[in-house]
């Protein structure tokens, strides 16, 4: 049995199999790398906060914005809500799997599922808000060209076009085996080892997807916000909320995405890039958590729904009518006692 060094493809290495059916000869790279503090506490950590702020953010954005289409934006920001949402539904089987020292339990099926539902929806995502980069730069740069386009028909044929391309991506993934027992330990990984004969497959596939998914949209986003920035910043005593927000999307969008694709495409040829990569890849999910915050939440419309669901309006509005009642007695009785009536 063969025991091999780390090979720069895919999330993990490569490695020649063994005697036994499923199983690979990587115990020394699985001691130093899947028991890394970084892979099982770190990255689960990220992951449960992505978790606990983005499950409840982007099931409340989707259901009231659900019974509210009533522009083609609306349709954009709701297919971004559900990748987002389906990105985050595969987080507690990557945290569980990480806590337990990267060990996969759910057996291969879950395995393949939980994969490709993690790397389809962060694509996903990363190409929905290139075409809201681009809605928008139509909107405010052409308005009136635009205007023979855009509508709720072109958003929703944009939006099939981008979960049809995803699928495509991520379709390899539920094709070939994700999870593999690491003999002379009690570890089996999931997506962090392959075979080798298939490293020059997945050399190419994850090239072409980190450049098609993420190069391609990142340049087009940044040169799209970058002329709505500049038509934004010519008005300027108007929309002041609206160039805050689109350098802040655009920020956000680069440091997210940014990162974890340009350490993902640069560990294809060097593999010493593993724990980096699986620092750099929670990160990218909380992108997942913190557009519902710019995308929805930051809407007067949406907020007051918020707020009125949970009683918080009702409670800010008795508040507000005690202080107007305490501020009118606290005036009366002062004047009152300044009055010439009761002076001495």
């Amino acid at each position: 049995m063969q025991t091999l060094e780390p090979m720069p493809r895919a999330g993990g290495v490569a490695a020649s199999s063994s005697d036994n059916d499923g199983e690979v000869d990587l115990s020394e790279w699985a001691e130093h790398q899947l028991t890394n503090p970084v892979t099982t506490v770190l990255t689960p950590a990220i992951y449960t906060l992505v978790f606990i702020v983005g499950f409840p953010a982007n099931a409340l954005a989707i259901w009231f914005m659900a019974g509210n289409i009533k522009k083609p934006s609306t349709i954009c920001q709701i297919n971004l809500a559900v990748a987002d949402l389906l990105l985050i539904l595969a987080l507690p089987f990557k945290i569980h799997y990480h806590f337990q020292g990267n060990n996969w339990v759910f057996g291969e099926a879950l395995c393949r599922t939980a994969t490709g539902f993690f790397y389809g929806n962060m694509y996903c995502s990363i190409l929905l808000l290139t075409f809201i980069s681009v809605d928008r730069y139509c909107a405010l740069v052409h308005p009136f060209y635009s205007r023979r386009f855009r509508g709720n028909r072109f958003a929703v044929s944009a939006c099939a076009v981008i979960w049809v391309m995803v699928g495509l991506f991520v379709l390899p993934l539920f094709l070939v085996k994700q999870s593999f027992k690491i003999s002379l330990t009690n570890i089996t990984s999931c997506h962090d080892v392959y075979l080798e004969n298939m490293q020059n497959v997945y050399f190419y596939y994850w090239q072409a997807v980190v450049i098609i998914g993420f190069i391609i949209p990142a340049l087009i986003t940044v040169v799209c916000y970058s002329f709505v920035i500049r038509m934004l910043l010519l008005n300027k005593r108007e929309y002041k909320k609206a160039k805050v927000v689109t350098v802040l999307t655009l920020l956000i969008y680069l440091v997210c995405f940014g990162p974890s694709n340009v350490i993902f495409f640069l560990h294809q040829w060097i593999p010493d890039l593993y724990i980096h990569y699986m620092i750099t890849m929670p990160i990218s999910s909380f992108n997942s958590c913190i557009d519902p915050f710019i995308y929805y939440f930051i809407s007067d419309e949406l907020r007051n729904k918020v707020k009125t669901m949970f009683g918080i309006q009702k409670v800010v509005t008795r508040f507000r009518n005690s202080q107007t009642t305490s501020t009118f007695w606290l005036t009366q009785m002062t004047s009152t006692k300044g009055s010439p009536a009761n002076s001495v």
